[in-house]
């Protein structure tokens, strides 16, 4: 029986290694790539450098708020503000703030005026795009169609415009471009085409990182078995048998496989199969509840225009009971403001509190915390975490915690206890994202270099030895003719 189990054990390991290898150095040389360029996408503090300072004096109409109005901005589009109302239960719209009109469908010269104002340079082409392989993701879905903005000069900059809000959604430039088709696109599996069909997609990857756990698992047990470290070692004091290609392969799998294991598994977790770790969190009659206003209070424009020459963008909304006025600029913090006095907002954990069931109904508050530095559930990857936040957790059978802005009230995330295993299975495993190496700098990129160059090695010494594999049948015929 277990010479029978090893049998199949090589047999496993020798033809899903030949099928996967290819797979395996795509995976560890793209990951390392994205180490360093991550997939295009176009920040918040982005967007507000390349907005236009709000023209108060064009402000001339105020919107009419509703109970229906979850949220109302105000910004340049252009060179004429608008104002961004957001429903709680109908589509976002927005009315010019200079006339009180729809603002309606962005055309092609005022796309191509938006682009050229954001990013201070000339257009030199624009043209309208369903999607491209930057713009595939179902986050634009709102914005589609897309006014593709190509700018001159060297850098190879393209805008993506939204035809529905005339909002720049993203930028890209050659370099990042570039990079990408290395990194991004086919670490992901990420080619337009297929990514176009997202359940598709989600199926591929599924069903090809299968696979590939398989090779990995059963390498590694085929390397220990191999492995002779103590007294009984093989000829020459070697611990292992094997010369050339398979010796590469058999030590660097065996360093790095702790690694690749994980790696691979955390990489198949990383489209949620079978929707293992779904978890919904509060609908949107629960966040309505949470809000606690009837209606949201007139934006006090006049009196803005005279404390903020220089804003980008006003932002009005409500939590726990307190309508909120977020006042923002590329170089300063958000100014978070009383709406109705301009007083500044201070924390008011009370407040939230006590509005906090509302977001969970039925559920006990079983406990409080506020966190001033990150945590293993708490932090960014890149850039700083949001701090303070209060956690509350919940009492429900989900487990669940909810992470909440103590001035704003905003709830900034949360999660249920299948969420926080996600975290442990995929983000640590698949990004190595413990507070400890992120705040180490250099020390992670170290770490993460030194085990994906393990399983490169290991991976590309196995495509060598199953193309020689590959070939033996046909050298026996030549050998015999």
């Amino acid at each position: 029986m277990w010479h029978l189990t090893k049998r199949w054990l090589y047999l496993i390991h020798r033809w899903v290694g030949v099928a996967t290898c290819l797979l395996f150095v795509l995976w560890f040389a793209s990951g390392l790539v994205m180490l360093h360029v991550p997939f295009p996408e176009l920040s918040g503090q982005e967007r507000l450098a390349g907005s236009a300072p709000i023209n108060w004096e064009q402000v001339r109409q105020m919107p009419a708020l509703t109970p229906e109005t979850r949220e109302v901005a105000l910004e340049m589009r252009g060179d004429r503000p608008v104002w961004r109302l957001s429903p709680w239960e109908a589509a976002p719209h927005a009315l010019w703030a200079d006339t009180g009109l729809p603002a309606g469908k962005t055309k092609q010269a005022e796309a191509r005026a938006i682009a050229g104002a954001f990013a201070g340079a000339d257009v030199a082409e624009l043209h309208l795009i369903h999607n491209d392989q930057w713009t595939v993701p179902g986050s634009y879905d709102g914005d589609r169609p897309l006014w593709k903005v190509s700018l001159a000069g060297a850098a190879g900059r393209v805008l993506y415009v939204s035809s529905s809000s005339g909002q720049v959604v993203l930028d890209t430039d050659r370099r990042e471009r570039m990079w990408n088709w290395l990194g991004s696109v086919p670490h992901w599996l990420y080619p337009r085409a297929l990514r176009e069909d997202q359940p598709l997609w989600r199926q591929v990857v599924m069903w090809l990182s299968g696979p590939c756990i398989l090779a990995a698992i059963t390498g590694i047990w085929i390397g220990v078995l191999r492995l002779r470290p103590g007294k009984r070692r093989f000829k020459g004091g070697r611990i292992t048998p094997y010369r050339g290609w398979m010796k590469w392969h058999h030590v660097s799998g065996l360093v790095g496989a702790v690694f690749l294991v994980l790696w691979i598994f955390s990489g198949w977790l990383s489209v949620d199969p079978f929707r293992l770790f779904a978890s919904e969190g509060p609908g949107l009659t629960q966040q309505r509840a949470y809000a606690g206003m009837a209606a949201l209070p007139a934006p006090p424009a006049a009196a803005l225009a005279a404390r903020f020459d220089g804003a980008r963008r006003v932002v009005l909304n409500a939590a726990a009971g307190q309508a909120v006025l977020r006042v923002q600029s590329p170089d300063n913090a958000d100014h978070l403001l009383d709406p109705r006095t301009l007083a500044a907002l201070t924390e008011r954990p009370y407040a939230i509190i006590q509005a906090a069931p509302a977001l969970m109904p039925g559920a006990q508050l079983a406990g409080i915390t506020r966190l001033t530095r990150p945590d293993a559930y708490w932090y960014a990857v890149r850039g700083t975490a949001h701090l303070p936040v209060l956690r509350l957790r919940f009492g429900d059978e989900a487990e669940t915690w909810i992470h909440i802005d103590p001035v704003s009230g905003e709830v900034l995330g949360g999660g249920d206890a299948r969420r926080r295993t996600y975290r442990w299975l995929f983000d640590l495993f698949h990004r190595w994202d413990l507070n400890l190496l992120l705040q180490a700098g250099p020390a992670r990129q170290v770490l993460i270099w030194l085990m994906s160059l393990a399983g490169l090695i290991s991976s590309a010494s196995a495509v060598v030895i199953g193309w020689r594999r590959l070939r033996r049948p046909s050298q026996r015929v030549e050998a015999r003719d």
